[in-house]
C-alpha cells in the first residue's frame, strides 16, 4: 500500500512508503550487488600475503603450536585479528584452496563489511537529523569516496576499522539515548572489537567514560548517580572483555599489547621514503599538515563543502549555548562527531606519528565528517526564506555533485585509490606523479594483465610478472599467462612504480592510464608481431626526432641525448639481440670551480627496446629534479644481471673538461691518509669518499667494495650497530663508479656524523685503513676473552658458540682467506619459530660477507654474528664461491 509520509521537512512530502523508509537499505543493496561484479577486478595488494601470514601465526599460536606470538610475527602482532582470523577460518571452512577464489572471498567480505557500516551511517544520521532524506544523503557521501571505496575491497585493516567505528558511533547514540544496561553492554562490545582492529578505537572508550563521569556530576540524587556509575562500569568491563577475548596476542600480557599497540601508532619502527608536495620525506619527519592535506586533496568537492558547514554550525552552537552541552546530547554528539574528525589529526601533527602512504591510517575520521557533512546539508537546505525551491536545488547541486564523483569512479576503476580532488595541480604530465605517491599498493598489474588478456582473447602471451601477480586471475585466464625470463623471450612487461615511469612514450603503450595523464601501468609491446599503426607511428616520430641531430656515442648503438631523452638506435637489428636491460648512468655536475665539475649525484635509468621494422629502438627519459642540473659525464650500455650486472656493450661520454685525472688531482690535499697498498687512490671531499684509479681496467672493479665508518660518538650508530662500533656499507662499482678513457672513479656520500676512522676496500683484494685505524675495540674485547678458550670446531676458521653469538676466528689471516662469502644455517627446535616462508625449508638463512660482521687486525681476522632468540638444535656454516659451490662446511650441536 503506497501512503504519503512527513519525514523529509517541514511542508514537504513524498510518496512512496519503502523507498523513503528503506532507502538506505536499498542504497546498501544495490551498492553490494555492483560489488559482487567488481570485487574480482582488484588486484593483490603489498599486505595481504603478510597479513594472512600474521593471522596463520596467530592461529597456530591459538591452537598451541608455538609458545607465544612475539617470536613469530614481529610487531605485526600489535595490530587485530578480530576481522583476519574469521576470514581465514571462513575460507577453510569453505575449502578455498585456489587463491584465485580466496581472494574473491576476502575482497567480497570486505567489502560487505564496508557496506555493513554504510547502514549503520544510515541509521545514524537518521537518529541525528530526524529526516530520512538527509540519511540517505549521509550513506551516499559515506559509499562514494573513491579513494575509500576501493579500499573497501582489498584493504582489511583500515576499513573494517572504519566500519566498526561507524557502528560504535550508532551504538554510542543509542546508548546514550535509551540509558539501560543492555545498550551500554552492547556499546562496550562493539567498542572492545573497535579497540582490537585499531588501538584508536580507545578514543571512543575515553569519550563514553568522560561523558558518563560528566552525566554523574549533573545527576539529581543518589539513585540516578548509581544508575550512570553502573551503566559505565558495565560498559568498562564489557570494552575489556571484548578486546581481550578477540586479542589472541594479548592473552599472555594484555598491558603489553596495548602499550605495544601505542607505540605502534606513534613510532612505528619502518622508516619509509615518503613522496609529499614533490618533495621526498623520511616517514617519521613529515610535515603537521600531512594528514589534513591528504584529506583535502582527496575528498570529493560536495563533501568538503558540506562538511565545513557542518563543523562550523557545531561549533557555533557549542559557542553560543555551551551550557547546553550538558544536558542536549544531540548538541553534544556533534561535538563529539567534530572531536572524533579533527583530534586524530591534531594528535599525528603534535607527536610527528610516523605515517606514510597517504591518509589511510586515517579513514575512520572520514566517518564523522560525512555525517557532519549531512548535518551541513541539511541545514543548509532549511535556512531560507523561501524553502521548496531552495531545498530543491540544494538537492540537486548536492546529488548532481555525487553523480560526478561516481562518474569519476567508474572512469578510474578498479584504480580509485589514486584519485585525487580538483585542488591538486595537473596541468603538465608529470605534475600529479612527481608530486604524490599514487599506486602505493601495487594494484594495478593485475589490470593491466586482464586488460592484455581481454585485448588478445585465445592467445597464450608471455608477459613479465611475478607468478603470484597472476594468482588472482581466473584459472582459465591465468592459464593463457607464460611468466617467462629472460626478457627477449617475453612479449611484455610491466612497471608498476608511477614514480619510476617517466617516459616521453605514452601514445604508444598497450594499457595507459589517461586520467591524470599517469601511467601506473606500463605494458610496454617487445614483438614487432604485436605492433599497432599508432605505436609502430610513435616509434618513428621518436626515431626521425632522435637521428635529426648528431649523435654522442657511436658504436652497437648510436645514442643521442636531446635534452633529458636519451634514445638508442640500431639501424640493422636482429631479433633477440635486445635482450638484458638498458641503463643510463649520469653524474651530475652540481658545482662549477675553476671547470672541474663536482660529481656528487649518480643517477641511472633502466629500460627494454622495441624491435620495430629491422629497427631497434630505446628511448629513455632521465630523471628532472632538480630541474636546473648540467650532466658531467654519461656512460650507457645493455646489461645482464642485478647489482653486480654484466656487461654485454658499454661506452662513455663527458661533457666537462678536464677529465677524471684532473679532478682527482684538484683534490690531491684531501687524502684521508696513506693509500699505499690499496687498490684506488682515496679522497675526502666534505661528505663524499672519493676512489680514483688510472690505468683501470675492467676486471679491476668486478670485485665488490666494502666500507666500514667508525664515529667519534658511538651513539651516532643505529643500535643495532653500536655494539660493533661501526657502520657499515657494501657495494658494486658499477653502483656509484665511473670508468672513462682508461680511468676509474666512485662516489659516496659519507654520514654527517663525526667520522674517527675509515676502512674501506675490494673483498679479497685490497684493504685500506684510515688514520686513526678501524679496528673496533668490540673485536679486539672478543678476540681477548677467547684467548686459551676451547672452540666448538678448529679448522679453516675457529667457530666458538657463545652466549646468543656465533664467533669465527682465524690466525695468520689474510685478505683472501675472507673473500668468499659466508653461509650459516640455523635450524630451530621448534619449526614455529621461523617466518613462515621459511618453514618448508626448516631452517633459517643468514649469508653474509665477512666484512659486514668482522675486521682484520695483528695478523688474525675475526666476526661476531648474533643468533636469534628462539632455542637452536643445529648450525651449519662455512664458506661458498658463486657458482663453484662450497670451500668448507661444518655442522654444530648447541653448546
Amino acid at each position: 500500500m503506497v501512503k504519503r509520509v512527513r519525514h523529509i521537512g517541514k511542508g514537504w512530502t513524498v510518496t512512496g512508503n519503502f523507498l523513503v523508509a528503506h532507502g538506505g537499505l536499498l542504497v546498501c543493496g544495490l551498492f553490494l550487488l555492483a560489488g559482487l561484479r567488481l570485487a574480482g577486478d582488484y588486484g593483490l595488494g603489498v599486505n595481504e600475503l603478510y597479513q594472512r601470514d600474521t593471522v596463520k601465526a596467530t592461529l597456530g599460536y591459538i591452537l598451541g603450536q608455538a609458545e607465544g606470538v612475539e617470536t613469530i610475527v614481529s610487531n605485526d602482532r600489535f595490530y587485530g585479528v578480530s576481522f583476519e582470523l574469521p576470514l581465514l577460518l571462513a575460507e577453510r571452512a569453505l575449502g578455498l584452496d585456489s587463491y584465485y577464489y580466496a581472494h574473491w572471498f576476502r575482497l567480497t567480505a570486505t567489502h560487505l563489511f564496508f557496506l555493513v557500516g554504510g547502514f549503520f551511517c544510515y541509521l545514524l544520521a537518521w537518529r541525528l537529523f530526524n529526516n530520512r532524506l538527509i540519511a540517505l544523503f549521509a550513506v551516499l557521501l559515506f559509499l562514494l569516496h573513491p579513494r575509500i571505496y576501493a579500499h573497501s575491497f582489498f584493504n582489511s585493516k583500515d576499513l573494517p576499522f572504519l566500519s566498526m567505528f561507524v557502528i560504535a558511533l550508532y551504538l554510542l547514540e543509542r546508548a546514550f539515548r535509551r540509558d539501560t544496561a543492555g545498550a551500554f553492554l552492547l556499546l562496550g562490545v562493539a567498542v572492545g572489537i573497535a579497540t582490537n582492529l585499531r588501538i584508536m578505537g580507545l578514543m571512543l572508550f575515553l569519550a563514553v567514560i568522560g561523558m558518563r563521569v560528566l552525566d554523574t556530576g549533573l545527576a539529581r540524587g543518589w539513585g540516578e548517580r548509581k544508575r550512570i556509575l553502573a551503566t559505565g562500569g558495565l560498559f568498562t568491563v564489557a570494552a575489556g572483555l571484548a578486546w581481550y577475548g578477540v586479542a589472541p596476542n594479548a592473552w599472555s600480557d594484555p598491558l603489553g599489547q596495548l602499550a605495544g599497540g601505542l607505540d605502534l601508532t606513534t613510532n612505528h619502527p619502518a622508516i619509509k621514503t615518503v613522496l609529499f608536495q614533490g618533495e621526498i620525506f623520511r616517514s617519521d619527519e613529515l610535515p603537521a599538515h600531512y594528514g589534513l592535506t591528504w584529506f583535502v586533496i582527496t575528498a570529493p568537492a560536495a563533501v568538503l563543502l558540506l562538511g565545513a558547514v557542518g563543523i562550523a554550525l557545531a561549533l557555533a552552537k557549542g559557542l553560543v549555548r555551551p551550557g547546553a552541552v550538558l544536558v542536549n546530547g544531540r548538541l553534544r554528539f556533534w561535538l563529539l562527531l567534530t572531536g572524533c574528525f579533527g583530534l586524530p589529526l591534531l594528535a599525528v601533527a603534535l607527536a610527528g606519528s610516523n605515517i606514510f602512504s597517504g591518509w589511510r591510517h586515517l579513514y575512520f575520521i572520514y566517518v564523522p565528517f560525512a555525517l557532519l557533512a549531512a548535518g551541513g546539508l541539511g541545514w543548509v537546505a532549511g535556512s531560507w526564506l523561501r524553502p521548496r525551491r531552495w531545498r530543491v536545488g540544494i538537492y540537486g547541486l548536492s546529488g548532481l555533485g555525487m553523480g560526478l564523483t561516481l562518474l569519476q569512479m567508474a572512469q578510474l576503476h578498479p584504480l580509485q585509490h589514486i584519485y585525487f580532488d580538483f585542488l591538486v595541480d595537473r596541468t603538465t604530465p608529470n605534475q600529479l606523479r612527481g608530486s604524490y605517491e599514487m599506486d602505493y599498493r601495487r594494484l594495478a598489474p593485475e589490470a593491466g594483465l586482464a586488460y592484455l588478456l581481454e585485448r588478445h582473447p585465445g592467445e597464450t602471451l608471455a608477459a613479465g610478472a611475478w607468478p603470484w601477480r597472476a594468482s588472482v586471475l581466473p584459472p582459465k585466464e591465468r592459464r593463457r599467462l607464460i611468466m617467462a625470463s629472460p626478457v627477449h623471450d617475453l612479449d611484455y612487461v610491466w612497471r608498476d612504480m608511477p614514480e619510476r615511469a617517466r617516459h616521453p612514450d605514452a601514445a604508444f603503450n598497450t594499457f595507459y592510464l589517461k586520467w591524470y595523464d599517469n601511467p601506473v601501468v606500463i605494458m610496454r609491446v617487445l614483438e614487432g608481431s604485436r605492433m599497432t599503426a599508432a605505436m609502430r607511428a610513435g616509434y618513428t616520430e621518436l626515431y626521425r626526432a632522435a637521428v635529426d641531430g648528431e649523435p654522442i656515442i657511436r658504436g652497437e648503438y648510436d645514442v643521442y641525448l636531446e635534452g633529458r631523452r636519451v634514445t638508442f638506435v640500431e639501424e640493422d637489428c636482429q631479433r633477440g639481440e635486445r635482450a638484458g636491460r638498458f641503463r643510463v648512468k649520469v653524474y651530475r655536475a652540481a658545482v662549477q670551480s675553476e671547470g672541474v665539475p663536482d660529481l656528487a649525484v649518480y643517477d641511472h635509468n633502466a629500460n627494454y627496446g622495441a624491435r620495430v621494422g629491422g629497427r631497434c629502438l630505446v628511448v629513455i627519459q632521465l630523471r628532472d629534479y632538480p630541474p636546473d642540473y648540467q650532466i658531467a659525464h654519461l656512460v650507457v650500455g645493455r646489461y645482464i644481471g642485478g647489482e653486480a650486472r654484466r656487461a654485454i656493450w658499454e661506452a662513455a661520454h663527458s661533457f666537462s673538461r678536464p677529465g677524471l685525472e684532473e679532478i682527482a688531482a684538484k683534490l690531491g690535499d684531501n687524502q684521508p691518509g696513506a693509500t699505499e697498498g690499496a687498490g684506488f687512490e682515496l679522497y675526502r671531499q666534505g661528505k663524499r669518499l672519493i676512489y680514483y684509479r688510472d690505468g683501470c681496467a675492467a676486471g679491476d672493479t668486478a670485485a665488490p667494495f666494502f666500507l666500514h665508518i667508525t664515529p667519534e660518538d658511538t651513539e651516532d650508530l643505529s643500535p643495532e650497530r653500536r655494539d660493533y662500533g661501526f657502520d657499515s656499507w657494501g657495494f658494486h662499482f658499477g653502483q656509484r663508479g665511473l670508468r672513462l678513457d682508461g680511468q676509474c672513479l666512485a662516489t659516496v656520500e659519507l654520514p654527517d656524523y663525526a667520522i674517527a676512522g675509515i676502512r674501506t676496500g675490494q673483498e679479497g683484494y685490497w684493504d685500506f685503513r684510515g688514520n686513526p685505524p678501524v679496528e673496533p675495540g668490540f673485536l679486539r674485547e672478543r678476540a681477548v676473552a677467547l684467548a686459551g678458550a676451547a672452540a666448538d670446531f678448529r679448522g679453516e676458521f675457529d667457530l666458538y658458540w657463545r652466549d646468543g653469538e656465533l664467533i669465527y676466528r682465524r690466525e695468520g689471516c689474510a685478505v683472501a682467506d675472507t673473500a668468499a662469502g659466508f653461509f650459516l644455517h640455523i635450524t630451530p627446535v621448534d619449526g614455529g619459530d621461523l617466518a613462515a616462508k621459511r618453514r618448508e625449508y626448516g631452517f633459517e638463512g643468514r649469508d653474509f660477507e665477512f666484512s659486514k660482521w668482522g675486521g682484520h687486525f695483528d695478523g688474525s681476522c675475526l666476526a661476531v654474528v648474533p643468533l636469534p632468540e628462539y632455542e637452536i638444535a643445529g648450525l651449519r656454516t662455512g664458506q661458498y664461491v658463486a657458482g663453484q659451490g662450497e670451500v668448507w662446511s661444518v655442522e654444530l650441536g648447541p653448546p
